[in-house]
């Protein structure tokens, strides 16, 4: 409460009472069409609107956050099909946004955050473009007035293609009509007010004209009320898990993006793990007031603070104006054309798309290029909830065989006054040497393999010589990686030579003595260092020298 006090500010108020008018204003229709895109009740995209841009900014770390339906999420939910086969469908997709929310606030709670720097922007970019494809070709059968027949939006769109005599150019001419305005009106002094009064004189050429074209009121009811609570169907809440990850996997990256890019009126930016608890709050809330699914909102972010929001306030008047509307203006709601609503959600659909984000990706290399058309292609012909883990899976996996070529290997040779040199590994370990090993980059089982390959070879010129092992950094290696180790010192003890190992800390010790590489390396061959760098290296180096003498024959014959 004291936190809410202090948003009434004398200074302020007037800014954010402006910005929250627009932002609450533009987000009525676009709540609707973010239904629409769902592929359920309009009115379900409405509440989610209102109650998601009051709760997220409310709880939300970030001050101009406004945590919306996006599209993104909007074509994830009209692909789960949990939702749409139900026996009781609302409340099925109020139960999914309410386990959204859950998992969103785990991952808040649990500042999982770190967690999506491993998804590359190659797929982010495959994937989102695709959804702005998606988007368009899913109005299609609004904007047209034909119903396409096929098993994906793809199908649908060459269904329409192959049948141009079932458009109906009543319902063709308002959906480009709209587009038209929108973007004309959108240049004058109404700014983003433009798709509102686009959407408005679109739809009431059809009021005019008498025109056979669909409205929202054909559809669905829209009540001159606020909504009640409902509660979810528990019982259902495990089958939705995997689209309720989906759906949160996506707000958040979104999410991320916003915390990021917008500082605080205090130009400090927000935390991001406490944003995904401010968005899994706003879920929560959302399902239990008939809502679909939300998530941190670029566009209506940026459009609020352009706006000129000062605080947090603009977003509890832009959900209080949506509400107010709701209810005054019910019945006017009703009237809006379908194909107006279709082309409002094609324009947002063509801003998706991106090209010069498509042409920098392919630019980088044929594996950024290939990553982002496998998710492009895949996010266009499967489910979305599925094409998301998809995309998240080739990422890691892209992780995974970048982070395992990044190993390498240097030699480190010391002069008489102690001083470090670096050059390429030897090929072979050679007769009475002592040669010192760096190992630079990961070192994690993928790149073990690597790594074993850039270990010097052993052969019958190898004779008592020692090699020393630098592990001084790392603190944690796979068993994987203590295989290669342990392989390589019982090769070299086969040899007649040896291998030291220098650790980083008491925890690489322990794993050595676990895995056994201890017991192949021999307990007084590995060497914990301190805080003084060179110093265990030079005592093992010593220590090499030593052994070395003691193995060397020195019998002429």
């Amino acid at each position: 409460m004291k936190r809410l006090k202090t948003l009434f500010r004398k200074e302020t108020l007037k800014q954010d009472a402006v910005a929250g008018l627009v932002l609450g204003v533009e987000s009525v229709p676009d709540g609707l069409a973010g239904g629409l895109l769902a592929g359920v009740n309009p009115v379900y995209g409405l509440y989610a609107y209102m109650v998601g841009t009051f709760t997220g900014g409310l709880f939300t770390s970030s001050s101009f956050m406004a945590v919306q339906a996006t599209g993104a999420m909007a074509i994830v939910v009209a692909d789960v099909g949990a939702v749409h086969s139900a026996d009781d469908p609302a409340r099925m997709l109020f139960t999914l946004s309410i386990v959204t929310g859950i998992v969103m606030l785990a991952a808040g709670l649990l500042k999982l955050g770190s967690i999506l720097r491993f998804v590359s922007n190659a797929v982010m970019v495959g994937f989102i473009n695709a959804v702005g494809v998606n988007i368009i070709l899913g109005q299609l059968d609004n904007f047209t007035g034909y119903v396409a027949q096929g098993g994906n939006r793809v199908a649908r769109a060459f269904d329409l293609l192959v049948h141009p005599g079932q458009i109906h150019l009543a319902t063709l001419t308002v959906g480009i009509a709209t587009i038209v305005l929108i973007i004309v009106l959108e240049r004058t002094k109404l700014g983003p007010l433009g798709m509102v009064v686009g959407i408005v004189l679109g739809s009431a050429v059809v009021v005019m004209l008498s025109w056979d074209v669909a409205q929202l009121r054909d559809i669905a009811d829209v009540p001159n009320s606020l909504p009640l609570p409902m509660m979810p169907l528990f019982g259902q809440m495990p089958a939705l898990i995997i689209p309720a990850v989906s759906l949160a996997f996506i707000g958040l990256v979104q999410g991320a993006g916003i915390s990021a890019s917008f500082p605080d009126e205090n130009g400090n930016y927000p935390d991001a793990s406490r944003d995904f608890v401010g968005q899994g709050a706003a879920n929560i809330a959302v399902g239990m007031f008939q809502g679909m699914p939300v998530g941190g909102s670029m566009s209506a972010t940026s459009l609020v603070t352009n706006a000129g929001a000062r605080t947090r306030l603009a977003l509890l008047i832009a959900g209080a104006v949506i509400a107010g509307v709701t209810v005054v203006f019910a019945g006017a709601v009703g009237y809006i054309a379908m194909p107006a609503l279709a082309g409002l959600l094609m324009t947002v659909g063509y801003r998706t798309i991106k090209p010069a984000q498509i042409t920098a990706v392919w630019k980088t290399g044929k594996t950024q290029a290939v990553v982002m058309g496998v998710t492009f292609v895949l996010t266009m012909i499967i489910p979305l909830q599925n094409a998301v883990l998809v995309g998240v899976g080739i990422s890691m996996i892209l992780y995974i065989i970048n982070e395992s070529n990044r190993a390498t290997l240097k030699r480190r040779i010391l002069d008489e006054a102690g001083n470090m040199r670096e050059t390429a590994p030897p090929e072979t370990i050679g007769s009475h040497e002592v040669v010192v090993l760096q190992p630079y980059g990961s070192l994690f089982f993928a790149a073990a393999p690597v790594f074993e390959d850039l270990l010097p070879d052993i052969d019958e010129s190898s004779e008592a010589s020692v090699v020393i092992l630098r592990l001084r950094g790392r603190g944690d290696i796979g068993s994987t990686f203590m295989d290669v180790l342990r392989r390589y010192a019982e090769d070299l003890h086969a040899a007649n030579c040896k291998l030291a190992i220098i650790t980083g800390n008491e925890h690489t010790d322990r794993q050595l003595k676990v895995t056994g590489v201890a017991r192949a390396v021999g307990d007084a061959n590995i060497y914990t260092s301190d805080e003084w760098v060179g110093k265990t290296l030079r005592l093992a180096y010593s220590d090499a020298l030593g052994w070395i003498s003691d193995h060397t024959d020195d019998d002429p014959t």
